[in-house]
């Protein structure tokens, strides 16, 4: 079976717009998440978000082209652009490379759009390219027409671990030989009114600030972004002399089959468990794990149990990075899985910021305000979903 490597990072989120700045941000413990500026924020009950600020896409795609792209759409071709030249690749991979993106929303700025024209403003036609924009693969699918990838494309749909998905259905699309090099990552654009309104009738979205496994916290922020990596079989990376960031060791999913909302930290515990197996990993080789950590009361309890269950009743350092960046939904598990590579190549644990007091429910080795300097040598990224979907990736130093 192919070994696969990461040779290329790139992204988009509320810290930065690319990964050099994200990186500092996660080495100062900086806070993306502020006041929400969108079209009827102001009849929300929760108005912050992590948005990205100041966003000109005519910076950074072609104009002409911009009428083509929903804003999911436009922060995984930036991404993208960033994986690619990081990873010293341009075109030519034909039916070799391929692309999986996660999304849970799509173009859902787009829909929002339209439903504007249609009902509050009386129109009776919307744009041809409505469909275009908002269906699910449009990111994926324009990933794969600006770079010539013509082997396996698609999109994937599952809620909050798309990205951890869409990794790991790229990872074995590489070990199984279709393909030689993926982009694989997930992207979202949920911050508008109508993706925020939906999330406040759920009550799990914090009304300040985003406290994963403290004591007071008070649930989740909303987060837009994307992020995509170079997934390479290690073979045709080191051919063409490519810098390796580190090795996709191992993948595993799992469902709950339970309810449909409360995780159950039997299913999480399952994953993980797994993803150590399918990488030939222990749990005493795991140095860090960038936790699911959405800062809801229910989330963090059951993932600190399951993490707890897998690893003897003492954790690894753990971090939740979505105290940063929010959480980027479909994207999130992407994001993440960029803060496991610098966890990786420069020896630093992101920290969980916001942190007010142990909960003595998230008995957990939490990484508080402060980044952590450690050498590790694998690291767990976890993803729990609603639907009850668990999707868990483990990186190792190449």
């Amino acid at each position: 079976m192919r070994r696969v490597v990461v040779t290329g990072l790139g992204t988009v989120n509320a810290l930065a717009l690319d990964v050099s700045g994200t990186f500092a941000a996660f080495r100062e413990g900086k806070c993306g998440i502020g006041q929400l500026g969108f079209r009827d924020a102001d009849r929300l009950a929760i108005r912050i978000g992590a948005a990205i600020g100041d966003w000109t896409p005519e910076r950074h795609l072609p104009p002409a082209d911009l009428s083509l792209y929903d804003r999911v759409t436009q922060y995984a071709l930036v991404a993208g652009q960033e994986a690619m030249m990081m990873a010293g690749l341009s075109s030519g991979l034909g039916e070799r490379g391929g692309v999986i993106i996660g999304t849970a929303a799509g173009g859902i700025g787009t829909w929002e759009e339209s439903y504007r024209a249609v009902f509050a403003a009386g129109k009776n036609r919307v744009s041809p390219l409505v469909v275009p924009r908002l269906m699910h693969n449009a990111p994926a699918s324009q990933l794969s027409i600006r770079y010539g990838l013509q082997g396996p494309v698609l999109a994937v749909a599952s809620a909050c671990a798309s990205a951890n998905h869409a990794m790991g259905l790229a990872l074995q699309q590489i070990r199984m030989g279709a393909a030689d090099v993926m982009l694989a990552g997930g992207s979202e654009a949920m911050l508008c009114f109508g993706g925020v309104k939906a999330w406040e009738g759920l009550r799990v979205l914090a009304p300040d600030a985003c406290r994963p496994f403290s004591l007071g916290r008070k649930g989740m922020v909303i987060g837009d972004g994307a992020g995509v990596l170079v997934f390479e079989a290690e073979d045709h990376a080191r051919a063409r002399g490519a810098r390796i960031l580190a090795e996709v060791a191992g993948f595993a999913m799992t469902a709950d089959a339970g309810d449909i909302v409360a995780p159950d930290p039997e299913g999480a515990a399952r994953a993980m468990r797994a993803a150590l197996r399918d990488a030939g990993l222990s749990p005493h080789d795991i140095g860090y794990i960038n936790a699911h950590g959405t800062g809801t009361l229910a989330n963090d309890r059951s993932e600190s149990a399951a993490i707890l269950a897998v690893f003897g009743g003492a954790s690894p350092p753990v971090s939740s990075t979505k105290s940063m960046h929010g959480h980027a939904i479909g994207a999130t598990g992407a994001l993440e899985a960029i803060a496991c590579i610098q966890a990786l190549t420069e020896d630093i644990l992101p920290p969980t910021i916001g942190y007010l007091a142990p909960d003595p429910d998230c008995a957990v080795d939490v990484v508080v305000q402060q980044p952590r300097k450690a050498r590790v040598g694998a690291v767990l990224s976890n993803a729990f979903a609603f639907g009850g979907l668990n999707a868990v990736l483990a990186f190792r130093r190449p």
